[in-house]
């Protein structure tokens, strides 16, 4: 999964929950090199424990050419990440590039925002509690 935001570990947690983990692999990176090798942000880290995560661990690593490969799914989440997406992925490969955001359960179809540049600590709960709303509609959408 492509993408520096909080997915994998929601996705991972649902997957192990459903008793499905074994079949699944989730993992996230960024389109850019600018954060990699660097822990989440504090105030993500801070969101999470808000919301009871307090073991997630990360190293942003950026996405690889062979991530096209490997995965069925890599989703952008906003229209720059699919643009970029896009002109990475290598002709005939196997991973199908979807916008995160497509798969909101509230039915607002839109665009993760990246709380990152805000400076209200309350955008970092609003993406998580979109991202985990994302999750959930993505595994049903690929369960069902």
């Amino acid at each position: 999964m492509a993408s520096p935001k909080k997915s994998d570990f929601f996705l991972f947690a649902l997957v192990t929950f459903k008793g499905e983990r074994d079949s699944w692999k989730v993992d996230s990176a960024a389109i850019i090199d600018y954060h990699v090798g660097k822990n989440p942000d504090s105030r993500t880290i801070k969101t999470l424990n808000k919301n009871g995560i307090t073991s997630y661990t990360h190293k942003v690593r950026q996405i690889r050419n062979s991530d096209f490969w490997d995965f069925d799914y890599i989703v952008g989440m906003d229209n720059d990440n699919m643009s970029d997406l896009e002109d990475l992925k290598p002709k005939n490969s196997k991973a199908k590039l979807v916008m995160f955001g497509d798969y909101d359960t509230d039915g607002s179809k839109t665009y993760v925002e990246d709380p990152y540049y805000s400076d209200d600590i309350k955008a970092f709960q609003e993406v998580y509690d979109k991202v985990y709303r994302c999750c959930r509609g993505f595994y049903d959408s690929i369960a069902s």
